[in-house]
């Protein structure tokens, strides 16, 4: 690769501007852009429109797009040929969201949720704001590197595309819509997803395996209204009974889910994942002591790390019915809810789970009961092939920036724009991010290491130069 386009300068330029990276950041994190409140719908778009003036900035052409709900960016760089390149380096799409999760309950927070704070911990400083790691922080190491890059060399050393979505936190309901209608501007090569965790401060990773999501709420509908419990228990179906009896059988003695076909299409983790999972020295007991827990649950013979990252899960997320104010009101309730998540490993099918699940509640159907299932969201797990020479290029990032090996992982969450990426534009994911298991994402105090900050932005500087030279 030409000295023209050496990482090294670019490096440097890193970290003597990092303070100011930092401080634009910070600047992000004070637009509340909450997805899921209308009452936030103008900050949604003013955090967009920041976004579009910094990438333009930097040499992008970049644009606001409308959807049917909050608005994408899309910024696309030319690289080093500028317009005149025909595809002659690589192409990679980067893909963040802008949107936060609401700030409640705010009198948890230790500082105001939208006004970050710098503050000193056991790790040095950290940033403490909603949308700290989750997404804002992750996606300013990739802008900031693409800064130091135009500030060395006036250009990047590859071609670029940037998708920034502001609907991921209320389940990207217009994504993959929008990645259909626009899969000819957004083709590339590999897309680059920074949303994710490093495997501890001061080791990177690379997540190679997702588990998919299928959210449903069930209500079991019984007599036509509320019930005194006095005059009609013990005679009437009561829905809160049946629900929570029928519930208590979708798990089996040894943790495995009784829904029809469920493990149907569920592969083994290989001898080699299982003996690197076994490698990453994964500690249990901390695990569960920093839940306040001490015994591990789950599917029987099975590890932490296989449970998390390659079986299929079914949790109950909440259960309702009847009266649940204070006082007594003693009610036979004329229905009862309960929301089921699955977690879905790759090549299961949500559709197929979905009638899975159908067929496993009318089955038990009590006599005058009738169900009503909602899905709010459905999508499929995610496997990276290890053996893509992009994959091993960010690896060769990482390796650049820090003294440990990164770790190839899997993840227990779910994040569906690699599935969709997948479907609608026909290539692969590299997820890696720099988030820490204990950042608060969702909760109050929800943080970033600034030091996690600081080396996201240096491998993503030095991984577009490994980019350039394959």
């Amino acid at each position: 690769m030409s000295s023209v386009l050496s990482a090294d300068p670019v490096l440097q330029q890193v970290d003597r501007s990092f303070e100011d990276s930092l401080g634009r950041l910070c600047d992000l994190l004070r637009i509340p852009s909450v997805s899921t409140d209308p009452a936030y719908k103008g900050d949604v778009r003013r955090a967009a429109d920041w976004l579009v003036r910094e990438l333009s900035g930097l040499g992008f052409d970049a644009s606001v797009r409308e959807t049917a709900g909050h608005p994408a960016v899309v910024a696309h760089h030319p690289g080093p040929g500028g317009a005149s390149d025909d595809g002659d380096v690589p192409h990679i799409l980067y893909y963040g969201h802008y949107d936060v999760q609401p700030a409640e309950p705010l009198e948890l927070w230790n500082s105001p949720p939208f006004e970050p704070a710098i503050v000193e911990a056991e790790h040095g400083r950290r940033i403490v704001a909603r949308g700290a790691v989750d997404d804002k922080g992750q996606v300013m190491t990739f802008i900031e590197a693409f800064r130091a890059w135009h500030a060395v060399h006036g250009t990047l050393p590859i071609r670029v595309t940037v998708l920034l979505e502001g609907e991921e936190e209320t389940g990207s309901p217009n994504l993959l819509p929008f990645l259909k209608a626009n899969a000819e501007e957004l083709k590339a090569d590999v897309c680059v997803i920074t949303d994710t965790n490093a495997w501890n401060i001061d080791t990177p990773a690379i997540t190679t395996r997702l588990r998919g999501l299928l959210y449903v709420e069930a209500t079991l509908h019984g007599p036509s209204h509320d019930l005194h419990s006095g005059m009609f228990g013990g005679a009437v179906l009561n829905p809160i009974n049946a629900l929570t009896r029928i519930l208590g059988q979708i798990h089996d003695e040894n943790g495995r889910v009784r829904f029809p076909g469920f493990y149907d299409d569920v592969a083994e983790p290989t001898d080699e994942e299982k003996a690197m999972w076994h490698d990453l020295g994964f500690d249990e007991g901390a695990f569960l002591a920093g839940v306040g827990l001490t015994t591990p649950a789950g599917e029987a013979g099975r590890s932490a790390l296989e449970r998390l990252w390659s079986r299929p899960t079914c949790d109950i997320n909440g259960i309702w019915g009847g009266y649940t104010g204070e006082g007594s009101k003693t009610v036979i309730a004329s229905k009862a809810s309960a929301k089921l998540s699955c977690r879905l490993v790759p090549a299961q099918d949500p559709e197929k789970i979905l009638a899975g699940i159908k067929s496993f509640l009318e089955e038990r159907t009590p006599a005058d009961g009738r169900w009503e299932i909602k899905v709010f969201g459905r999508s499929p797990g995610v496997q990276v092939p290890t053996d893509s020479p992009y994959l091993r290029a960010a690896m060769a990032g990482l390796g650049d920036v820090f003294a440990n090996k990164p770790a190839l992982v899997g993840s227990g969450g779910s994040i569906p724009v690699g599935g969709y990426i997948r479907q609608a534009l026909g290539f692969d994911s590299i997820f890696v991010g720099f988030g820490l298991e204990d950042d608060r994402i969702h909760s109050p105090n929800e943080k970033f290491e600034v030091k996690c900050l600081h080396n996201g932005i240096r491998s993503h500087a030095a991984m577009l130069a490994r980019f350039a030279a394959l």
